[in-house]
């Protein structure tokens, strides 16, 4: 076990030891891919009773896509160490199911440490569940900083989910794009936004999503999150975004 001090220590340098699936995510090229560790050695410690064998077992799993580690996982999220904890949430991340999901979502309402909810909600967007958007949004609205940006971003894989989960998403994310204090977090939304604008018919839904890029396109202090609205209004193609961009932009506003 670690004691307070070594606790606190790893706690700080969390990000640095454990590099997430989204932190420098680069594509793998013949050249470049190393050799993956053994699932079956990488399984067998997932039980280790040190918990520094648990965590570097539950890394692996960002790497070994295994459904034979997922029950393993889920039990490790709630490990007494931290780290094994984030490490578990970045191996489901991976090896996403549909058993995982009660399970990540009683862990992020739970977990004191916010590396390890932001680890959680990143693995709840992966698994694809309809379950999984009232806690994302929920976390968008009151959680830490981290976790509201990475709660903003796994609301687009609303997208995978159907019709209900684009529509459910919709709305707190235009919430957080217009009040949230911190500039990355409305990038993230309106990124988000724009990738599931590309999955509505022009309904009501569609056009008030619309209508909150072109207002923080127009309007958002930081010049990255103006940016970001405008990207994904010219990634969606709405006649109205684009032509507010060019009207906009001939005018001498940006």
């Amino acid at each position: 076990m670690y004691d307070e001090e070594e606790l606190s220590i790893l706690e700080l340098d969390i990000e640095e030891d454990l590099e997430s699936p989204l932190d420098k995510l680069e594509p793998i090229t013949a050249e470049s891919e190393l050799p993956k560790p053994d699932p079956d050695e990488m399984l067998a410690l997932l039980d280790n009773p040190q918990p520094q064998q648990r965590m570097l077992a539950a890394r692996a799993f960002c790497d070994i896509e295994d459904p034979r580690a997922t029950p393993h996982l889920i039990k490790l999220l709630s490990d007494t160490c931290p780290l094994v904890r984030v490490s578990a949430a970045y191996g489901i991340g991976r090896n996403p199911s549909t058993e995982a999901v009660e399970p990540l979502i009683n862990q992020l309402n739970r977990d004191w440490n916010g590396y390890v909810r932001k680890g959680v909600v990143w693995a709840l967007g992966n698994c694809r569940d309809r379950r999984c958007l009232a806690p994302l949004a929920d976390a968008l609205r009151t959680d830490i900083s981290a976790v509201r940006l990475w709660s903003a971003s796994a609301l687009a894989q609303m997208a995978g989910v159907g019709y209900e989960g684009v529509i459910g998403a919709i709305p707190p994310l235009i919430e957080a794009l217009f009040q949230d204090p911190i500039a990355a977090v409305r990038s993230n939304c309106a990124w988000t936004i724009g990738q599931l604008c590309k999955e509505l018919p022009s309904n009501v839904v569609y056009a008030a999503a619309i209508d909150a890029l072109i207002q923080s396109f127009a309007e958002d202090k930081d010049l990255g999150v103006r940016e970001d609205a405008k990207a994904s209004l010219l990634g969606v193609g709405d006649p109205r975004g684009l032509q507010l961009i060019e009207t906009l932009e001939q005018e001498g506003w940006f």
